[in-house]
């Protein structure tokens, strides 16, 4: 787990640092101090990750599905780190302040969220392109955080049996043979 937040520190910091405008901080025009970071679009947070997807989608309508790939495996790498480190947060407050791993409990679902919608639209993607081997890994990935309980888990394993990757449909809840 060390390793990992070292490696998500020194990219946030090379990030920072490529973009000084980002890692200034200063006032808005009420004079209140700036969130840089919490800034829709150029920032580190849910928003940034949902603008992300939306340029693949908008590069994949253009037929541009190299920069859409780009978008795809940026927004589940941003998607991944926001998760270790809402979790991480959550659990250091845990006991101490409820408040604050309710938050970080309710951004990591948003960016699990987010991650599943990535990691479907990267596999329709290679499917696309026609890799479906490519896609099995990320489709499985989706099934495995959000479960077959849930819409995107369900759409992730029908991928997968539309693949041939699997042979049982799965029929819900209900299907206890």
């Amino acid at each position: 787990m060390g390793t990992r937040l070292l490696c998500s520190a020194i990219a946030l910091t090379a990030g920072l640092c490529m973009t000084p405008a980002l890692a200034q901080s200063g006032a808005d025009s009420s004079g209140s101090p700036t969130k840089v970071l919490a800034s829709s679009g150029s920032g580190f947070n849910v928003s940034s990750v949902e603008a992300l997807i939306q340029r693949g989608d908008a590069a994949v309508a253009s037929g541009n599905l190299v920069q859409a790939k780009k978008d795809y495996d940026n927004a589940r790498i941003a998607s991944k780190q926001l998760l270790a480190f809402y979790r991480d947060l959550s659990g250091s407050f845990r006991g101490l302040d409820a408040r604050i791993p309710r938050e970080m409990d309710t951004k990591g679902r948003a960016a699990l969220a987010l991650l599943a919608q990535s990691n479907l639209r990267l596999a329709a993607l290679f499917r696309r392109q026609g890799q479906p081997a490519v896609a099995v890994p990320v489709l499985v990935e989706v099934v495995r955080l959000m479960t077959p309980a849930k819409p995107e888990g369900q759409k992730a394993y029908q991928s997968l049996l539309e693949l041939g990757f699997v042979d049982t449909p799965y029929r819900g809840a209900s299907a206890g043979e």
